[in-house]
């Protein structure tokens, strides 16, 4: 059974969506994209974006990976009221966070920081598309 992988090439492939989208915005983002055990393949840095998205970007795409789902659901959980999200280890309850899915399985994720959570939505939706 072959096991389907990102690589490197699709990693920088993502990033570079992602980058476009937040530079035709003018915003300034960390970008972040985790292999399917979460582990980081590929990290970029906005000049001059704030360093605490470092690792707000990897911790995103790692959460995405863990829990198989957009960070997203987890913000909206919270925001509904569902606070044991808030006590699961490693949940970033914050939009930016998404699993990279190749033939319907998990192979990554990536996780974007830098802007308000919906921003990082938005940077992070057009990235995967480019998978």
């Amino acid at each position: 059974m072959n096991k389907p992988v990102l690589t490197l090439e699709d990693a920088k492939r993502i990033a570079a969506a992602a980058e476009a989208e937040a530079n035709s915005n003018g915003w300034k983002v960390v970008i972040a994209v985790v292999d399917d055990g979460g582990h980081l393949l590929y990290l970029q840095r906005s000049h001059d974006t704030q360093f605490g998205s470092v690792e707000t970007a990897i911790a995103k795409a790692h959460a995405s990976v863990a829990f198989q789902r957009p960070t997203k659901a987890s913000e909206d959980a919270v925001l509904s009221g569902r606070l044991i999200h808030l006590a699961l280890p490693g949940v970033i309850p914050a939009d930016g966070g998404v699993p990279l899915l190749r033939d319907g399985v998990v192979i990554g994720g990536l996780g974007i920081s830098g802007v308000r959570s919906f921003q990082d939505g938005q940077i992070a939706a057009v990235g995967t598309n480019a998978l």
